[in-house]
């Protein structure tokens, strides 16, 4: 009694979610399985979408800089599409297992109309998110076939226990079916999708299969630690230097009197987004970085924007201390970041943001910085010389520094043998080459666990990062495992999933025989009354 009881309330609840019908309705389904199938892809592709979405929080600073530069006013655009990512990645699972657990009590799948059209709403959403990937954002695409060296273990372990999950729906779809030939297609395509699955690791290359696991990364603070203190703030190089960075990452511009100093912003707007220059200069907010003294920068306020818009969701995470702190840093020159570099013997590697409006070497930010670092004192072997423009005047002037180069055939030409690209430019086994030919290969900028793993696997010398904070306490990538023992994991799992399906498969067989002798039973029973 109490077992049917609450067969009857899992029922109405189940029909109430999927179909809104609290009480059974006798009514046929209009094409139940359709829907379902319909059901089943915009699942997949929602939750491929928030794959994507999550892999893409790397860069998502990316996101909400292009569109504070388009709109003037900052807003977290990115969290915003994570949340609706989220929300409907987890709308259609929910209503796809609700769906599973209809086929399996017997309930007609009567998928109502609501859902219907939050299905399309969310079809509609993730081709349109893809499509502004491909079109906006496509060096993305990049970021997520590198994360299957990453995931992809971990992705063939789950997809093998989905498939021994669903196995029991196939083989009960199976002994129902009546044609001969409806079992032959059921098992054939069964058989297929278990091979694909069983043998998809013959396809996986990751460098975290390896027996030779190259030493960690050193650090580069990105802007400083721009997690923990405001970008390129003077508190944001200190709490860098906390981590152990070997090397300040910065951005280099010159002012009014020719004074070089740091900001990374250097279109129009240059200081809106980073400082107070709307309250300190009204209606000078949309002047460049050449109306304006050093000594009229240095009255800006740095630090208030980082506590209102919590630019990296870190904020809520530092002391009371720091937060006072932050409010109060103000725009830095170069020499006061050279004099902390000096002391604390940390190496220094800037871009020059408008080094291309130069008329000439003794004209050119090239020229103004070269002399400021000359007369602060700091080893030559500390400065990472990027800038391409002018590099062989540099190198006449200051023989001492440390030439990187963001192309390898131009490293190559010149004798180089120090790059400096992004985190995607370059594979695992490019890494590897450059490794072994005695080149440093620092990558920017790297934010995430699962990235600096990758990267660790794969050889790099540095890492330029946001999130120094987390990755200087990682001991070791977050996995690695030697060949032998991941063949050992993949047929172990391989094995064990072919041993309970089929176990499985002759359970079905024997309710099946089981449910069918009922049946001829009760066929009986009327005719020995009769």
């Amino acid at each position: 009694m109490w077992k049917n009881t609450m067969i009857s309330i899992a029922k109405t609840f189940l029909r109430g979610i999927y179909s809104c019908h609290w009480i059974s309705d006798n009514t046929r389904p209009n094409r139940p399985c359709c829907w379902f199938s319909f059901l089943s892809f915009v699942s997949i592709l929602a939750l491929s979408w928030m794959y994507v979405c999550y892999i893409a929080f790397n860069d998502r600073t990316d996101v909400n800089d292009q569109a504070f530069e388009n709109l003037k006013t900052w807003v977290n655009w990115y969290m915003i599409v994570m949340v609706i990512s989220a929300v409907l990645a987890t709308y259609c699972l929910l209503l796809l297992v609700f769906g599973l657990l209809h086929f399996v009590i017997g309930e007609p799948l009567n998928l109502h109309w609501l859902h219907k059209v939050f299905l399309f709403l969310g079809l509609l959403t993730v081709t349109m998110g893809t499509v502004g990937v491909c079109i906006e954002w496509e060096k993305e695409w990049k970021t997520v076939y590198m994360s299957f060296q990453a995931t992809a273990p971990f992705l063939h372990l789950c997809a093998v226990v989905a498939l021994t999950l669903i196995s029991w729906l196939v083989f009960k779809s199976y002994h129902k079916a009546q044609p001969s030939a409806c079992k032959v297609f059921i098992m054939m395509t069964f058989m297929f999708v278990s091979a694909a699955v069983f043998l998809c690791p013959l396809a996986i290359c990751s460098p975290c299969i390896t027996n030779n696991l190259p030493p960690k990364p050193s650090l580069v603070g990105h802007r400083g630690a721009p997690m923990l203190a405001p970008e390129n703030t003077m508190m944001s190089f200190r709490k860098s230097l906390e981590c152990g960075v070997v090397a300040f990452e910065t951005d280099v511009q010159l002012s009014k009197d020719m004074k070089p100093f740091l900001m990374h912003d250097n279109k129009s707007n240059t200081f809106l987004r980073t400082t107070d220059v709307k309250k300190k200069f009204p209606g000078r907010d949309g002047d460049r970085h050449t109306n304006f003294t050093l000594q009229e920068l240095q009255t800006l306020n740095a630090g208030e924007w980082f506590l209102r818009t919590d630019p990296l969701q870190s904020v809520s995470s530092l002391s009371e201390e720091d937060k006072r702190e932050a409010e109060n840093q103000t725009v830095p020159s170069l020499s006061e970041l050279l004099l902390m570099a000096k002391k604390h013997n940390v190496s220094l590697i800037f871009d020059l943001k408008n080094e291309n409006n130069s008329t000439g070497f003794h004209n050119s930010d090239s020229y103004y910085t070269t002399d400021t670092i000359k007369k602060s004192g700091i080893s030559p072997d500390k400065i990472w010389w990027l800038p391409k423009e002018y590099r062989h005047n540099v190198r006449n002037i200051s023989p001492g520094f440390k030439q990187v180069y963001n192309v390898v055939d131009e490293m190559n030409a010149d004798g180089g043998s120090f790059l400096n690209m992004e985190y995607s430019s370059l594979s695992a086994h490019e890494i590897s080459d450059l490794r072994e030919k005695n080149v440093s290969v620092n990558l920017w900028v790297v934010n995430e666990r699962w990235l600096f793993s990758l990267l660790w696997c794969s050889g790099a010398s540095s890492v330029t990062t946001n999130a120094c904070h987390i990755f200087k306490n990682m001991s070791k990538p977050d996995w690695h495992l030697e060949p032998n023992k991941y063949m050992g994991i993949w047929i172990s799992a391989d094995v064990i999933s072919l041993l309970l399906m089929f176990g499985l498969f002759l359970w079905q067989r024997k309710r099946n025989r089981v449910s069918r002798r009922n049946r001829e039973e009760k066929r009986r029973i009327p005719l020995l009354n009769f």
